[in-house]
């Protein structure tokens, strides 16, 4: 008998060390163990329940309250704030009876972090069907409608009867009389400002539930604090607890009974500096979201093309003056006012070449008032060191510069609107503010000033265009303008293998030499575009060369397939292949070849040089090559980059009419210059 009382005696006081352990740290409790704890309170939230018109009567007391108090403490040194009326629901009813019941809760508790803590968790679980945000009003209802009582009491004594009698019950006249108020001075105004925190603390709780009502996408930060709003809610109701304990001490005979507010006050002004930032990040969050609707319907939508370069900046104030690189003088983002806009779009990644490419368009436009360049900036987060960089880059545009871009909403409008990866791109608005191309650089890089205006029409037109290989090579050797004048066949060529560049170089030539092809007055050139990849090759030339295709797959991707497009895709293909070869005449494509089956052509001369005799040499080398195809079989690859603005979703095979399955590759050839983003 005496062994089982031992142990229960045992279990009892490992209890109550349990408990005391847990409560000694209150401060110092981890917010996963606060949770766990008033979770347990918690059964479901009822949202019938009108807990903004109940907090309108509760700020209205607490407002009122807490400006008497400060008054009477500090006499005529206060400033004193217009407080506004605010009026709840007609129909709203005090759940008065369950204030009561939290009242009693408050009442005349003794001081300490154990009790407070013990008196919040019956608090909670009185108010477990209720939603946190209305947990937390209703406790400062009940709260208020003592401190109201009280200071309501206090101003009415000495004129009021009725008013002095029952304040002398609610001891009133003991906290009131100017040799105690003096001495409490100190400690009524540390109280006071307590409630302030506390009741901004809740109305904090009621923003963030209005903006729970908003699309959650366009607040990513709200999630953040909501979740941590219960652990909020405990922290607000003990420091209730804690006011209405020292209330309670102040107005009794025992004044100077310690109860220290201060980690209450520490503890409640850390969550209410912690949610101000919290609600400003989401407010903002909420504004961008709502500026990139904005934007993307101004776009979608005639309007003025310069309000869209507002809305890029994100700026309620004057927008910047744009910078006009021809003076190196700012000037008013009113020259863009009804005038079409070439947007130069990039990081500040970009190298003297990609600049050139846009130079003539300048030059081209300049004198021509209807048209202006705009260069954007794409910079996420700017340093000291990027600032040079855009420096050094901006001195080298004759063009109009942004001074600044919203990372929000207009970086992020133009890589998803306009599909921007890093790599340059011109977008072509016109005076409406309408995109008339998301992505003009691959005709301008092609076809330059022939494609002026860069609009879709242009786009149409030039995608027609049989001779594509021209503006490709155009600038590579001048000899190549001289072939295409000429109307002669040329072999463009190139690949990764060496051996296999020799072994087509030495067939090519023995080809253009063959007496069937003299006699035949076929005049056939071959021109190295060079081996791929590493070694002492000209990597200006590759890169160009390439930049090129994919300029000319880019323009026509999004378009119907045709026998063009189809050449330009087999060509792209073959990029990364061992060899390659391209058979024009002049600046018409014949057929391009993977470097098996074009070399196996060439290799074959002698099958069908006889059928050329009769047939010609274009169609026989086309019809040969077509059957070369046939039986050696190869995986097409076709790497597109995915830096260059959008791609398509479902690619067909150029060799077979399959659709082509998809991969994500990564590249790097550890070179720099023109070629290094190319291969």
């Amino acid at each position: 008998m005496l062994n089982l009382a031992q142990n229960v005696v045992h279990k009892v006081a490992s209890s109550v060390h349990h408990v005391e352990e847990e409560i000694l740290g209150l401060f110092t409790m981890t917010d996963n163990k606060i949770m766990d704890l008033i979770y347990a309170t918690h059964v479901h939230a009822d949202e019938t329940f009108d807990d903004d018109s109940l907090f309108i009567i509760v700020e209205n007391i607490l407002k009122r309250a807490t400006q008497i108090v400060d008054k009477v403490v500090q006499g005529s040194q206060v400033h004193v704030e217009n407080i506004e009326e605010q009026t709840p629901k007609p129909n709203f009813s005090v759940p008065l009876c369950t204030l009561k019941q939290i009242g009693c809760e408050l009442s005349c508790k003794a001081p300490g972090e154990d009790v407070a803590h013990k008196t919040t968790l019956s608090i909670l679980n009185k108010l477990s069907t209720y939603s946190w945000e209305a947990k937390s009003v209703l406790a400062l209802a009940a709260f208020a409608m003592e401190y109201g009582d009280f200071w309501l009491l206090a101003q009415l004594q000495h004129t009021d009867h009725l008013a002095k009698s029952v304040g002398m019950l609610k001891r009133v006249p003991i906290l009131t009389k100017p040799a105690d108020l003096h001495k409490r001075r100190q400690a009524i105004l540390e109280l006071n400002n307590l409630i302030k925190a506390t009741l901004q603390v809740i109305e904090i709780f009621d923003q963030f539930d209005k903006l729970s009502a908003y699309d959650p996408k366009d607040i990513p930060g709200l999630s953040i604090a909501m979740d941590h709003i219960p652990v909020d809610v405990y922290w607000s109701i003990l420091t209730i607890v804690a006011c209405s304990t020292k209330l309670t001490i102040l107005s009794s005979d025992e004044p100077d009974k310690p109860h220290d507010l201060s980690p209450y006050s520490q503890k409640i002004h850390y969550i209410l500096n912690k949610l101000k930032i919290q609600l400003i990040v989401c407010r903002r969050q909420l504004e961008e979201a709502e500026t990139y609707r904005k934007l993307r319907k101004m776009v979608q939508t005639p309007t003025e093309v310069m309000e869209v370069f507002k809305a890029l900046t994100f700026t309620k104030d004057k927008p910047q003056p744009l910078i006009d690189g021809s003076t190196n003088k700012t000037v008013n983002i009113e020259v863009l006012r009804r005038k079409n806009i070439f947007l130069f779009i990039s990081t500040l990644e970009i190298t003297e070449e990609d600049i050139s490419i846009v130079k003539p368009i300048y030059e081209g436009t300049r004198k021509d008032d209807r048209y202006k360049i705009v260069w954007i900036p794409v910079v996420e987060q700017w340093t000291i060191e990027l600032q040079k960089k855009f420096e050094t880059l901006r001195s080298k545009m004759p063009w109009f510069t942004i001074q600044s871009i919203s990372p929000t909403v207009g970086i992020k409008f133009i890589k998803e609107e306009w599909h921007f990866k890093g790599k340059p791109t011109v977008v072509v608005m016109n005076p409406q503010g309408k995109v008339e191309n998301p992505n003009a650089l691959h005709l301008i890089r092609l076809w330059g000033m022939r494609a002026f205006p860069f609009d879709k029409a242009a786009d149409e037109t030039l995608s027609k265009e049989l001779t594509w290989i021209g503006p490709v090579v155009n600038n590579i050797d001048p000899i190549i303008q001289t072939w295409i004048k000429e109307e002669k066949y040329i072999f463009f060529y190139g690949g990764h293998d060496n051996e296999w560049i020799q072994q087509f170089t030495k067939r090519a030539t023995t080809l253009a030499n063959d007496p069937v092809i003299k006699d035949s007055k076929i005049k056939i050139e071959i021109f190295c575009i060079g081996k791929s990849g590493k070694g002492g090759e000209d990597h200006g030339i590759i890169g160009r060369f390439w930049s090129g295709i994919e300029s000319l797959f880019f323009t026509k991707v999004h378009k119907q397939v045709d026998p063009v497009t189809q050449e330009i895709q087999k060509l792209l293909s073959y990029k990364n292949e061992s060899g390659w070869a391209v058979l024009s005449k002049g600046s018409t494509v014949v057929t391009a070849g993977h470097g098996l089956t074009i070399l196996r052509v060439l290799e074959d001369f002698e099958k069908w040089k006889e059928v050329a005799r009769e047939k010609g040499f274009e169609f026989t080398f086309k019809e040969y090559h077509n059957r070369v195809i046939q039986s050696v079989r190869h995986c097409c690859r076709l790497d597109i980059p995915s830096a260059t603005g959008k791609t398509p979703e479902i690619m067909k095979c150029p060799e077979c009419p399959r659709t082509m399955e998809m991969f994500i590759s990564y590249k790097c050839c550890h070179i720099d210059g023109p070629a290094a983003g190319h291969h």
